[in-house]
This record gives structure tokens, sequence and C-alpha cells, in this order.
């Protein structure tokens, strides 16, 4: 993702009291102690799925394998899953893309691959082949985003460049040989394994921070944010700016304008169309109170969806319908969404539909939070 600041645009009603819009069963405060069972356990999931691509790295640096490679691509591709479902979770100052949060990062993109590692025409170029350069946590971490938005030099996007490499293909995603991760094989070969090390650990290291931030029984992020009320509109205002500035607009409008490779989500692995899908269910997941874990358990508690009900059925129910859609849409873009994306191709019409979805979502978003008493939402991803 692009990394943005915060905003939370949104104002509550003159006289309008939070605690006088809730039906009697649900109140403000019981839909934010359930928000923060939500986040903690899905951003509890998404660091144990960065765990188990940190051990599956592990072994493959130690001996570089085919099949090493990938397990480690596997691994990506699972914890990926999960991250994508947290990032309902942005857009108010939160401990992820608040003042000094680890967002850029975690997902900063989209990447100019050729900072990191050599590319095609270029073989010598980026961090790997400077032997000047320090490979270690603080160094990449302050050479992330340097110079340039476009400068990734970690997390999620500059792990998957290295696994995969460039996608130079249009029927499936990069294919980066073990090769280059042995010595007398590939040029650099012994920076190119520690940086993949390196950068790994530093996402594990970012969302344990986050992880802790959110975690029960502590006196921490979620224990004062889910005392507060007024913290509610914070979150409706999250999901608008994912749904309709973020996920259509800047993952996808772009990239159907474009047509572009360079502004796919993640072009490297073609996981861009789980990417999508993830970030709707997350809406979702907060929408509806609930979320799946990864070990099968399904949380479910108070939720907005209850709230609004208790202020207007019908709005509640509308969009309750919307999420579903935007969700199913979500699931129709057949992969690889680079091809997908192209005029005149079968899958361009899902992709469309995806951001028609998301647009009527956003839509029945801003209906939900007028029953709120929320006077105004923004829904732009701000600068």
């Amino acid at each position: 993702m692009r990394s943005v600041k915060w905003f939370s645009g949104f104002v509550l009603a003159a006289g309008v009291s939070f605690a006088a819009l809730a039906a009697p069963a649900v109140t403000p405060g019981d839909v934010l102690v359930q928000y923060g069972e939500i986040v903690h356990a899905a951003y509890a999931d998404t660091l144990d799925g960065a765990k188990r691509l940190q051990k599956a790295v592990d072994e493959f640096v130690v001996a570089p394998s085919e099949k090493g490679l990938t397990d480690a691509r596997l691994a990506w591709l699972a914890g990926r899953e999960w991250y994508g479902q947290t990032e309902a979770f942005r857009f108010y100052g939160g401990p992820i893309d608040g003042e000094g949060g680890p967002e850029g990062r975690i997902n900063g993109w989209p990447m100019d691959e050729a900072y990191v590692d050599g590319v095609e025409g270029h073989p010598h170029s980026g961090i790997v082949n400077d032997r000047a350069v320090a490979i270690d946590a603080p160094t990449l971490a302050e050479l992330n985003e340097k110079d340039g938005e476009e400068n990734i030099a970690t997390g999620w996007h500059a792990i998957e460049f290295l696994l995969w490499g460039q996608d130079r293909r249009s029927d499936g995603p990069g294919n980066r040989a073990y090769t280059e991760f042995l010595d007398g094989q590939a040029a650099n070969a012994d920076r190119r394994r520690a940086y993949l090390k390196v950068v790994t650990d530093l996402l594990v290291s970012d969302l344990s921070m986050l992880e802790a931030a959110w975690a029960p029984s502590a006196q921490n992020y979620r224990s004062r944010f889910v005392a507060r009320p007024e913290n509610l509109p914070r979150i409706v205002s999250a999901l608008g700016i994912l749904s309709r500035g973020e996920l259509a607009g800047e993952r996808i409008e772009v990239a159907l304008d474009s047509q572009s490779q360079e502004d796919e989500h993640s072009c490297f692995s073609d996981n861009t169309h789980r990417d999508v899908v993830n970030n709707a269910l997350g809406i979702r997941n907060v929408w509806r109170g609930e979320y799946l874990r990864a070990d099968g358990t399904r949380l479910t508690g108070p939720s907005l969806r209850d709230l609004v009900a208790g202020r207007d059925k019908a709005v509640a129910a509308r969009l309750d319908v919307q999420m579903d859609a935007a969700v199913s849409a979500a699931e129709a873009i057949p992969a690889p969404f680079d091809q997908a994306i192209l005029v005149g191709s079968n899958g361009r019409k899902a992709v469309e539909a995806t951001v028609a979805a998301l647009k009527t979502q956003t839509g029945g978003l801003l209906e939900a939070a007028q029953a709120l008493g929320i006077k105004r939402l923004t829904t732009t991803v701000p600068e």
C-alpha cells in the first residue's frame, strides 16, 4: 500500500449523544470491546503467519533449494491472507499508521524493485549489490521510502520480490531461481540471503508490536481505545476510507486506468486478487463484529450492524447485503490481476464490478454513519 498519513474525517451532529443512539441491547461501548477482540485476533493470526514465514526463510537461507524457496513462497501467501484483513484497522492514527507507526515498513507499495536488487537490464542495481551498504534492520528501516515513496526496502513486498523476482510472464508470477541465493551461482548471493532474513525478521518484529498494542488485559493502546465511546466514528471512518479511497481507488481504479503491472499491489507473486478479497472481508468483519480465526474459531459479538439496526433497520439490512456483494465481486476477479485489468480481457468486467460494488458499499456506510448521528464522513485517502 502506498504509505499515507491518517485522518479521521467525521463530526458528531450537534446535541447527539452516542449513549442515546444504540438500542438497549447494544451500546457503543459493547461494539468497541468486540472490535478490540477482533483486532487483536487478526493481528495475532497475522503474526503467527509471519513467524511461519520466518521459519521457512531461516531454513531456506541456511541451505537454499528449490523446495525451500517453494516453502517460503507458500508461507508468504498464507500470511498475506491474514494481513489483508487487518487493513480495516487503519486510517485513524492507531498503532499501525499513527505517528511513528510501522505501516510503511510493513506494507509500503508500489515498489521500485531496482532499489533492492538487480532487475532486467540493470543486473547490478540495488542495495543487495552495493556492498558499501550494511544489511541490518536499522539500515534497511532507514532506507525504506528514503528519497521517494517507491523506494521500498522492507515489508511484505520487499520479501515478495526477493522470493519471486520480477514478474515477466503473462500466465503466472515471477520465477526467481533458488540458485540466486547460492554462493558461486550468483553475484552477492550472501547479501541476498542476508537481506531476505533481515527484512523477514523486521516484519515479525513490527507485527509483534501491533499484536502487543491490542493484547487483552494490558495497559496498552487497546485498553485506552475501547474505553472511549467517541472512538466509534473512527472505526466507521476507517471502513469508508479503505472501501472507497484506498481499495476501490488507489488499488483498483488506478490499475484499471494504467493497465500497468507497476500499479498492481502484489505484482511479483500474482496475489493481488487475494489482497482485494481480504481487504473487502476485513471491512465486513468489522461491520458484523465477527472474525474467523486461523484455527477455525469464529469470534462474534456486538457489532456496528447491531448499533445501526437500532436506529434504522432498513439501512443496516441494506448495507449488510452490500457487504456480501462486495466480497462476492472481489472473489470473482480472476488471477492474474495484471491480465484481468487489460482492456478486452475476460476479467476486466469482474474488476470493474468490484469497484462498483465497493462504491455502493461506501454509500451504504455513509447512510449508516448518518443513522448513528455522524454528520460528515470522509472516504478519500489522505495525503
